[in-house]
């Protein structure tokens, strides 16, 4: 199938991707944006080839977790930035997953950032940008009508099987998956499926050996070297992927 045949009308516009229409009304595209915000978008940038490193990072690990048994919305990559994908209803509920003390949860709990959570933490937030996506628990979400408390036990299950094959794929990368946020999606035919995407945007990863971030933190503390870190972590994947 060829691009220019089935990219239509604008859906969306987002802080890092844009969505289209095609001519499948059960399938969109999805644009890899250079723009980067952080803070709830208080700070923003762009830098080069942000857009195709998180394209081609999702693409890897999205292509890799079908294979353990993961249902994505993911169908194709269409070139090096854009992806073809299901179309799907986003639970406005992000998935955070905590394996190491980092960023947020260090600031809001006076914990030092790099220790090894003895427990996973996983932290549920409201998808509500002029809220700021606040922090929410179970009740809230059930109250706000979000999920039923057996959809979230289903939905921290599917992310607690997420976290286990990530952390080991990122093992073999040399890099430790510290902390990630997910978005969950619910097909036509009602099915649970992991959505928007897996990238050094959304996770925190830290080498191995050095303790280097290789993430969208270096962009939110002005570490600089943005765009080689998204390059060596989608390199490093790629290297562990196709030996597989």
């Amino acid at each position: 199938m060829q691009f220019n045949m089935i990219k239509k009308e604008q859906l969306y516009e987002g802080k890092a991707k844009i969505i289209y229409a095609t001519e499948q009304p059960e399938e969109v595209v999805v644009y890899f944006k250079d723009d980067a915000t952080a803070f709830n978008a208080q700070k923003r940038g762009s830098f080069a080839d942000k857009g195709e490193m998180n394209n081609a990072i999702t693409v890897l690990i999205y292509e890799y977790l079908e294979k353990q048994g993961i249902p994505t919305h993911f169908i194709q990559k269409l070139n090096e930035r854009e992806q073809l994908v299901r179309k799907v209803e986003i639970i406005p509920i992000e998935f955070v997953t905590r394996n190491y003390v980092a960023g947020s949860m260090a600031q809001r709990l006076g914990l030092e950032e790099g220790i090894k959570c003895e427990n996973t933490v996983y932290d549920i937030c409201y998808k509500k940008d002029e809220l700021g996506d606040p922090l929410i628990n179970d009740d809230h979400a059930v109250l706000l009508g979000l999920a039923t408390y057996e959809e979230l036990i289903d939905m921290y299950d599917f992310t607690a099987t997420i976290n286990d094959l990530l952390i080991e794929l990122f093992d073999e990368a040399g890099l430790i998956l510290a902390d990630f946020k997910i978005e969950l999606g619910i097909t036509s035919d009602n099915e649970l499926v992991l959505a928007d995407e897996i990238s050094p945007d959304t996770c925190r990863l830290w080498d191995k050996e050095t303790g280097e971030k290789l993430d969208k933190d270096r962009f939110r503390r002005d570490l600089g070297g943005v765009s080689e870190a998204y390059h060596e972590v989608h390199n490093r994947l790629k290297k562990v992927l196709e030996s597989k």
